[in-house]
């Protein structure tokens, strides 16, 4: 049997643009439950003191969320904000991608050893790139927060939202609420693709390319994990970016540790994890249909760059072709003459 040839490599613009086309498709497909985990992550348990908050709904979980916006809002309700959403899906997981790829390919030049980067090595260069991305790419997650959690009769487009949030106490800067959560929090995406190197090269040992299942596979397992370990922080940081609760009498966080005190002191220690089955139920989808995607479309800049190739050699071999053949026909214009 010949020898498979490996695979041309793709630069960080093709692995960003794979990257964010996965992102966005896996993101519209489960995007009623993204929506969902963020109402169930924002949401104040119902006290009988407090009859503020009994005026919000309170969800019992994912599915009595899911039937009773749509009973409310109708099906267009389970997808309120997904524009702005979007958006920030696809410019973040871009800049992510194109980060990684950049410092992953710049630490392998440097590497003298030669070796793969070991698991701490990994989730620093995704830590990093993370933190790269999250400075370009906040303020559009925001404002999809805020839209998020929108009460129907309050409901704003995305520009009229970031207006609102630029128009409170915070300022311009209140476009950027939430980011030393959201650095912290690029641990997340760390351990994920981390992770998914990392299991990828043991359970699929010298594979280039995956199936479709086998990305899935892997990327719902990366992204599982990453959620376990960091659900606490991502329940605050959606704390800080949407309207403070009725309790707080309009009186926004500070800070992450703020929320999550607040948290603790009126629900308990395990609401920090509220949330968790459709943020893990949306984490595995997306996480699985994204790599299973990226996959597939990194195959597809391979086989278009191999095809421009091919034809660029086509081409010049052509030239050359003509070339001979008018030095040819050159050569042997004296003998016609005599």
């Amino acid at each position: 049997m010949g020898v498979q040839s490996k695979p041309a490599p793709i630069g960080p613009w093709g692995k960003a643009t794979a990257g964010a086309a996965g992102a966005v498709l896996a993101n519209a497909l489960v995007y009623p439950l993204d929506l969902v985990k963020t109402k169930l992550q924002v949401q104040v348990k119902p006290s009988d003191s407090d009859k503020t908050v009994l005026d919000e709904p309170h969800y019992k979980g994912t599915w009595d969320a899911l039937s009773h916006i749509a009973g409310v809002d109708g099906i267009a309700g389970l997808y309120a904000g997904m524009g702005g959403s979007l958006i920030g899906v696809a410019s973040t997981n871009f800049a992510y991608f194109y980060w990684y790829s950049v410092v992953r390919t710049l630490y392998l030049r440097t590497n003298k050893s030669g070796s793969q980067p070991s698991t701490v090595v990994e989730l620093s260069l995704g830590a990093f790139a993370g933190a790269l991305a999250q400075l370009f790419t906040i303020p559009v997650a925001v404002i999809t927060t805020r839209q998020q959690t929108q009460k129907k009769t309050d409901r704003k487009g995305f520009f009229e939202t970031a207006q609102e949030v630029i128009e409170s106490e915070d300022g311009v800067f209140g476009l950027w609420r939430g980011l030393k959560a959201s650095l912290v929090l690029v641990v997340n995406p760390a351990i994920t693709y981390g992770a998914y190197e990392r299991l990828k090269t043991i359970i699929f040992p010298g594979k280039t390319s995956l199936k479709p299942w086998e990305a899935f596979v892997l990327g719902g397992m990366s992204k599982s994990l990453a959620t376990l370990a960091t659900q606490p922080l991502i329940v605050a940081k959606v704390g800080l970016q949407s309207r403070p609760p009725p309790a707080r009498n309009g009186k926004p966080f500070k800070s992450f540790i703020e929320v999550m005190q607040f948290i603790i002191k009126n629900e308990g220690p395990l609401s920090l994890f509220k949330g968790m089955g459709p943020q893990i139920m949306k984490g595995l989808l997306v996480q699985g249909i994204l790599m299973m995607t990226k996959e597939r479309v990194e195959l597809l800049f391979i086989l278009f760059v191999r095809y421009l190739r091919t034809m660029r050699s086509r081409q010049v071999a052509k030239a050359g072709e003509l070339a001979t053949a008018a030095a040819a026909a050159k050569a042997a214009l004296p003998v016609l003459v005599k």
